[in-house]
């Protein structure tokens, strides 16, 4: 009964939505138009503009406002003057943004991508014009580069600019005492484009000026509109311009020193490395492009955020590795792709076969990578494809004999081939298809596994409707019995309004209890059906208190997908409810620039079929109401913080949780910062999984105490705009005192266990310094030296001061690990130059 009645609540939310009167939206404006011209003359990147060329270039004025106000044009005082041209070699874009005093200039060294807080100036290039795909460039008044793709995001309400692609192009800028000017070119190696004699770019151009965060684009953009290209300008009259030969070249060589006191004899605490290799990058044609990696090196990426995880599901660390982030927005597409697969956190594991008197001393964290390579682009009629495959090398742990101290090899990973297929075609009001297969091929008798899936995403001509989906088949070859395949089903369905004051989606996810596509994408839960629905309405001309104003309404039902029979019983089946959500949050920038937000929620009783860790149970758990709170100050402050309160309340042993997260930073100039993070989570009474007893053959639960603590310290120095210095110190505390046990029941229920009295509390610490010196000596080159601090101390002795444990932790083993790397950039046309006489 209550599964229908959620259905048929769930029913009558989109009934009202999709018969919800809406505005009619007017047909955008038609775009402006900006004329190529074509310059024969030479010109000095210097951020000064005095060459001659730039008289003959055409001159972009009269920028309009999209935030906060809209439609509003620049004051003349603080108005923008740029200009647009070719040659035969690149494209050169530069102007000048006034301002009335030098102070009004926001500008802070950072490094390259990122942000800070700083004014900047970028250019955006649709230039296969399908309103989907982009290249944006941006120069801040320091001269720090941002570049990246725009592309559809790969799931919905996600982030559609990727700033971990890089390209290599070059640009000057210079601070005046009215304003600042600049100018960039980027030449045709770093842009994909088609080969038509003549040829029509989308465009834009921004400029944001953050002591007032007001955000100018040269075509106007409405913020009620969806999609930032669906409103870009035209750049007329591109002609006979020609792809160049991409050929580029990043050999590597670093040096490594490591050091952890194993205190054993005939194992060395000092151990060191020598690497080299090379990154190689080859258009293959005027839209496809080779990236080859050759005996890579990662050793130099930030460490991972490691925690404790007392979750049935695995923990998704974020992909610092260059290789796997830059230019992946097509590998993207379905969310079937999990780089750290790759060599780092592969699904499938063996676990070394240790027997009576031998023990593990040596198990590899990670599988060397031999090489990878991906081939990606898009045609002139808006077929994009992409190819990705990486092998990663067989993996094995050390066991010795305690006795006779003699040692053997265990596989752990075996030798694997991961690649992923797609196809992905534009369509008319920047809609798409799209096709994926993900593969991973093991050696030996493990079982291999394939995911294959199809994608669509449609717009109505009026850019006021949507509707997608994806529908996917994975295949897990020689899984079964008798080497037989097991196939699993899964599907997500989508349709929602995209434009205007109010918006709204509704999303039905699918998937049978034999779908998975976790061995190459990052897949924890399954068996599942699920609805939601997302409303918005939002307020975004400012009034006398406020810049904008949004509130949401978020309906969330999920329930089994396929019946599950309880393996004791043929005769009782599991329920089909897993749980439901419901809240409302509003958030607001004020006129001050400060951001604030409230949040309050209901969750009724849930049934979960996985926080008892095996198949064939569930546990009856608690329902809960919760709120939240967040405010965070004017960024372009010297001084800002943000902080937020979460408080959650469950009808089981009246639990709470609570959620504090607060970050400060203090920039004392436009060199030196120091930001400061903390999260706090201390748990009261909470229940879960603790163990499986062996000899009861019994699910345990516990009652327990939890506490969660996370401190991260950032040092930022940066000398100019190709040389800085970071250190990032990160401690992790986490602990779970029990205070009782219970038998997992056949109903979901708990019954007291009070014979079971082994020990599961846990104190869980891990420490890291990441400290980083990075110079960019020419182009696309890099000196880096890092220093790299790992701590990870693990008991089962609670302890209550967190003074006492951090000086505990400070006298754990520590592996210390000190390298240099030297990335040198060679681009074959540069080299062909120099050649000339």
């Amino acid at each position: 009964m209550r599964n229908k009645q959620s259905a048929q609540f769930i029913v009558a939310i989109l009934s009202v939505i999709i018969f919800l009167p809406s505005v009619v939206l007017s047909q955008s404006p038609a775009p402006r138009i900006l004329p190529a011209k074509r310059t024969m003359q030479r010109v000095r990147i210097d951020g000064l503009l005095t060459d001659s060329a730039w008289k003959d270039a055409a001159m972009m004025t009269d920028l309009v406002e999209f935030r906060p106000k809209i439609g509003d044009k620049e004051e003349y005082s603080n108005r923008t003057e740029a200009w647009l041209m070719y040659d035969d070699e690149g494209i050169y874009f530069g102007g000048y943004c006034h301002e009335k005093t030098k102070d009004s200039i926001a500008s802070e060294l950072v490094g390259r991508d990122g942000f800070g807080t700083n004014d900047y100036v970028g250019i955006i290039f649709d230039t296969y014009y399908d309103k989907l795909n982009a290249f944006e460039y941006f120069v801040t008044p320091l001269n720090e580069q941002w570049d990246s793709k725009m592309s559809p995001p790969p799931t919905p309400n996600s982030n559609s600019e990727d700033f971990t692609w890089n390209s290599v192009w070059q640009s000057g800028a210079v601070v005046h005492n009215d304003g600042w000017s600049f100018e960039m070119f980027i030449p045709y190696s770093a842009i994909r484009f088609g080969k038509k004699d003549v040829q029509t770019w989308g465009f834009n151009i921004t400029r944001r000026r953050r002591k007032t965060e007001e955000q100018y684009t040269w075509n106007p953009i409405d913020p009620n509109v969806n999609g930032f290209l669906t409103q870009e300008g035209l750049w007329e009259g591109i002609s006979h311009i020609k792809p160049p030969l991409r050929l580029q070249f990043s050999p590597y060589f670093s040096v490594y020193a490591n050091h952890y006191p194993y205190n054993i004899p005939g194992v060395k605490d000092w151990t060191s490395q020598v690497n080299g290799g090379m990154d190689v990058k080859y258009g293959i044609n005027q839209a496809f492009t080779l990236d080859v990696t050759l005996i890579p090196d990662f050793g130099q990426v930030q460490s991972d955020n490691r925690v404790l995880n007392l979750t049935p599901y695995e923990v998704k660390y974020v992909e610092n590795r260059p290789f796997f982030t830059e230019g992946t927005e097509l590998f993207n597409k379905g969310n079937l792709f999990y780089s750290k697969r790759i060599g780092t956190y592969p699904s499938f594991v063996h676990e070394p076969d240790a027997g009576a008197g031998e023990e593990v001393i040596k198990y590899p964290q990670e599988s060397k990578l031999i090489n990878a390579f991906k081939v990606s682009g898009r045609t002139q009629k808006g077929l994009g494809i992409g190819f990705l495959n990486a092998i990663t090398n067989a993996r094995y742990a050390t066991i010795e004999d305690t006795a006779t101290h003699q040692t053997r090899k265990s596989l752990v990973d075996p030798l694997s081939n991961y690649n992923i297929f797609v196809l992905d075609q534009t369509l008319k009001h920047n809609s798409s298809i799209s096709f994926v297969n993900t593969s991973v091929i093991r050696s030996g008798s493990d079982y291999d596994a394939n995911v294959s899936a199809g994608l669509f995403d449609f717009n109505d001509k009026t850019n006021t409707w949507n509707g997608g989906g994806k529908v996917s088949i994975s295949n897990l070859i020689n899984y079964l019995p008798n080497g037989k395949t097991q196939t699993g089903y899964s599907h997500s369905l989508y349709f929602g309004k995209t434009s205007g004051n109010f918006v709204f989606k509704a999303t039905q996810d699918l998937a049978d209890d034999k779908y998975t596509s976790n061995d190459f994408g990052y897949f924890a839960l399954k068996n599942f059906l699920d609805h939601s629905v997302w409303m918005q309405y939002h307020w975004l001309k400012p009034t006398s208190w406020y810049n904008n104003f949004r509130i949401n309404v978020n309906a969330y039902y999920s329930r089994l997908s396929t019946p599950i029979t309880y393996p004791d019983s043929p005769y009782f089946k599991l329920p089909m409810y897993r749980t439901a959500n419901f809240n409302i949050n509003a958030n607001s920038q004020l006129k001050s620039l400060w951001f604030v937000g409230a949040l309050v929620g209901y969750e009724p009783d849930n049934n979960s079929f996985d926080e008892p860790h095996s198949d064939g149970h569930f546990f009856r758990a608690w329902g809960d109401w919760f709120v939240d709170g967040w405010v965070q100050s004017n960024q372009s402050k010297r001084y800002n913080v943000y902080t937020e309160l979460l408080y959650v309340r469950r009808n089981i042993f009246k639990s709470k949780r609570y959620l504090l997260t607060f970050q400060e930073q203090f920039r004392f100039n436009n060199k030196f910062s120091i930001t400061h993070s903390l999260s706090a989570e201390p748990q009261t009474d909470n229940v879960g999984y603790a163990t499986f007893d062996v000899s009861d053959n019994k699910i345990i639960f516990g009652r327990r105490g939890r506490n969660t603590i996370e401190n991260i310290l950032t040092f930022k120095y940066n000398f100019n705009d190709k040389m800085g210095i970071s250190t990032r110190i990160r401690h992790y505390w986490s602990k779970v005192d029990y205070k009782e046990f219970f038998n997992l029941m056949a109903d979901g229920s708990l019954q007291s266990n009070t014979t079971f009295n082994e020990n599961e509390n846990q104190n869980v610490n891990y420490f890291n310094i990441d400290m980083t010196y990075t110079w960019q000596f020419a182009p696309g080159s890099f000196l880096n030296i890092v220093w790299k601090n790992a701590v990870t101390d693990i008991t089962d002795q609670v302890e209550n001061r967190y003074v006492k444990n951090f000086d505990t932790t400070m006298n754990a083993d520590q592996n210390n690990n000190f390298s240099l790397k030297v990335i040198y950039f060679l681009d074959y046309l540069s080299l062909k130059k120099k050649k000339k006489p």
